[in-house]
């Protein structure tokens, strides 16, 4: 992710095929932007087994919620529906 494409890359369409509408997208990738953000900041505490960090290769500066999309456009994350 070291070329930053911002909010055009990827793009929205191949997200939205990763799952079944655009509010369980903006669900699951605030999710995981949150378990980012929590990763890094753990980092500057030294505690770094509470969360998993960035699954895609990417840098300080990358946003957590363009790396969560980034993971979730590479299939390196994958929402699974809970059984009702």
């Amino acid at each position: 992710m070291a070329d930053n494409k911002g909010i055009i890359d990827p793009p929205i369409d191949e997200l939205l095929s990763k799952v079944d509408s655009k509010y369980q997208l903006v669900i699951f990738a605030s999710k995981r932007a949150r378990q980012i953000n929590d990763y890094y900041a753990d980092l500057h505490e030294g505690s770094l087994f509470d969360n998993v960090g960035p699954l895609v290769d990417s840098t300080i500066d990358d946003k957590p919620l363009s790396v969560a999309l980034h993971e979730i456009n590479e299939d390196k994350l994958v929402l699974t529906p809970l059984a009702e």
